[in-house]
Order: C-alpha cells, then sequence, then structure tokens
C-alpha cells in the first residue's frame, strides 16, 4: 500500500510488515519543512497501534543523502519577517518527532546514506537501528551559520567519547561512517550496493529475524576512524574551559590539524561558539533527551530573537552566498561573559512540550 503526500513531499509505504517513509525531496537533499515533518509523525501515529506494521523504515530519495537539514532560508525568512511564532511552530514539530523517534514502540531503522546534517541527525540519531554507508556524511554544521545544534544533537554530542562533543560541535567537523560509529551518531555500516537486500530481508524478515540481526547480516567493518586517531590532541585542546582557552590549546599543539582546527574556529561566530560549548557540557548532565531538547528549543529561540549572528550566518552561507559573515561581536575577546548563562535562561513565550 502507497500513500503519497506530494504536497510535503513523504512517500509513505506499508508493505509486509514494514512501514517505509521516505523523505522526497531529492533536490534539495530532502531538507524538511514544516509540512513534511507533520507528516513523518503523522505516519508514525498511525502506525503505533496498527498490528499489521512492525518495523519502521526511513530513508531519503535520490542519491544524494538523508537530509540536508531543517529549511534555513524558511527560518531566515520568518526572522527578517519577525515571526518568531512561526519559528516556534517549526522547532515544537520538528522536536516532538525526534522525541517520538525516540520512544517509538516498534523499531525504527533509518539508513543514513550520504548527506545527513543537522535535521538529519534528529531523524537519524534517536533511531532504534542506524545505519549508515561508505557514502555517508554526517555532521551538525549549526555554528557554520551563526547558531547552535538542536534536533537533540547535543544529547549526542555530550555523550561522544572524550572530548569530540565539543569538537563536533564547535566544528561542526563532518564525519564519515566510521567516525559516525566511533562518536555514537550511528550503530552499523551496510555497503549501499546492499540497501535494497536489507529492505527486502525486513520485509521478508527470515531467521535472524530482529532488524538489528537482519542488519548485522549485511554489516561491513567500517575501517578506522579519523577521530579515534585524532583523540589525543582533540581531547587534549577541547579540555579548555572557554572556547578562547580551547583555540590557545590547540595552537601549543604540534598537530597540523591542531592549528587548522584554530584557524577554522576563528572564522565562526564568537557567540555561537560560546554558546554552543555550554550548552553541550551542560547537556552531559541533563537526565534523558527531552530535557536536552527543552535546552536546545529554549537555546534556538534565544538566537532567532536576540541574536544578528543568525541571519547574518544565512545570509553569508545561503542568501547572498559569499561567505564572508559579519560577525557581532567579531572577536571572542568581546563576548559578554555571561552570555551563555543568559542564552540558557532564556525562556520562550511558547514552551515546547504542551
Amino acid at each position: 500500500m502507497t500513500e503519497t503526500s506530494p504536497e510535503t513531499r513523504i512517500r509513505v509505504q506499508r508493505r509486509h510488515g514494514v512501514g517505509h517513509l521516505t523523505l522526497d525531496r531529492p533536490r534539495a537533499i530532502n531538507a524538511l519543512d514544516l509540512g513534511m515533518v507533520e507528516d513523518l509523525h503523522g505516519a508514525l501515529d498511525a502506525w503505533r497501534e496498527d498490528p499489521d506494521v512492525g518495523i519502521v523504515l526511513l530513508d531519503g530519495a535520490g542519491d544524494r543523502g538523508l537530509c540536508a537539514g531543517g529549511d534555513v532560508r524558511g527560518l531566515y525568512e520568518q526572522i527578517v519577517a519577525g515571526r518568531p511564532g512561526d519559528t516556534a511552530l517549526f522547532f515544537r514539530a520538528e522536536y516532538a518527532l525526534n522525541a517520538a523517534i525516540a520512544e517509538y514502540p516498534k523499531p525504527v531503522v533509518v539508513l543514513a546514506d550520504g548527506i545527513t546534517m543537522g535535521g538529519g541527525i534528529g531523524l537519524a540519531g534517536h533511531a532504534a537501528v542506524r545505519v549508515v554507508t561508505e557514502r555517508s556524511r554526517l555532521a551538525m554544521p549549526e555554528t557554520r551559520i551563526g547558531f547552535t545544534p538542536d534536533v537533540g544533537g547535543t544529547w549526542l554530542l555530550g555523550r561522544a567519547p572524550g572530548r569530540l562533543g565539543e569538537y563536533l560541535a564547535l566544528t561542526g567537523t563532518t564525519m564519515d561512517a566510521a567516525d559516525a560509529i566511533h562518536a555514537g551518531f550511528a550503530d552499523h555500516l551496510v555497503p549501499s550496493e546492499h540497501l535494497p537486500e536489507l529492505h527486502h530481508a525486513l520485509e521478508t524478515r527470515a531467521d535472524p529475524h530482529t532488524p538489528t540481526e537482519l542488519v548485522l547480516l549485511f554489516d561491513a567493518t567500517a575501517g578506522p576512524s579519523r577521530l579515534q586517531a585524532d583523540r589525543e590532541w582533540i581531547d587534549d585542546a577541547f579540555a579548555g574551559d572557554t572556547v578562547a582557552d580551547i583555540v590557545a590549546r590547540l595552537r601549543a599543539r604540534p598537530e597540523p590539524a591542531a592549528s587548522a582546527t584554530a584557524d577554522e574556529l576563528e572564522t565562526l561566530s564568537p557567540t555561537a561558539l560560546t554558546v554552543t560549548l555550554a550548552a553541550v557540557r551542560r547537556a552531559r548532565g541533563l537526565p534523558d533527551l527531552w530535557a536536552a531538547l527543552a535546552q536546545e528549543y529554549g537555546l534556538v529561540m534565544w538566537f532567532a530573537q536576540t541574536q544578528p549572528d543568525l541571519v547574518e550566518g544565512i545570509r553569508a552561507q545561503l542568501v547572498d552566498k559569499d561567505r564572508s559573515p559579519r560577525w557581532h561581536p567579531g572577536a571572542l575577546a568581546d563576548v559578554d561573559p555571561g552570555i551563555a548563562e543568559e542564552a540558557l535562561a532564556f525562556v520562550p513565550d511558547v514552551p515546547l512540550w504542551s
């Protein structure tokens, strides 16, 4: 059975006990808009008690990726037009979907094949079975637009080994399959050529029959992780108390990659870096994903309603594409030392959970 939703670009299928959801916006690498989020959540709600659906499979159309993230251009337009209510509506719906995937009573298998970033991590990172391929490229790149990781990203980042969470959050570095598995963003590597066979196996469910056991039939060795190999300098440098301390520690390291990382950090929004560092570290002490999502919601609304760097970052990267953002303030030394606490204490007008 196939139920199409062309307006919101989600393909919904139910076949042989598998509820199959496909993001169908390939020209935009399946970037999420509000309608897509609502349709995904609606399908999950419909299948929650459906005896004919035992497994949910989520993937993306096209050959470029699962999902490049949320509709950042739409966010830009909402902020510029002064429509915080629309911004809140999207994030509340998106975070409710992230939470629904995490607590779903049936196994959710996500194929994070190709680009899976930002909002794509919110779909893939909290699923029961998280599959990557040799083509996978995962990241939380929000600081590059003067923003902060969300969609439960800080929950994953805060639980990454060593100081990888701080490193990945601040730099927005892209992970391959081996890196994603090492950092706790994925579970299994399945070569892309075997994905159709995996889908067939999920439908036929021969012994072994659990989703994890079936994935393991196609699981391949991920190979060496660059992140794992770089842990010595990453863990040392990103243990710094502040972003400025981290940059200084990076400069003191002998590895060329450490110096290059310091250079990269100095091009990013000082405000976004400062708030993101505090957010990831506070997320380590939160009790569950729902608490992390609530913290992130407060932060994203703080950025959207009070911080010019978010609009400027989107303008520079996606609107004018001059790649020359003018951050305010422009240097770490000029950031208000209490800015992270201010951001974390922000209370949105509309609560996340109601």
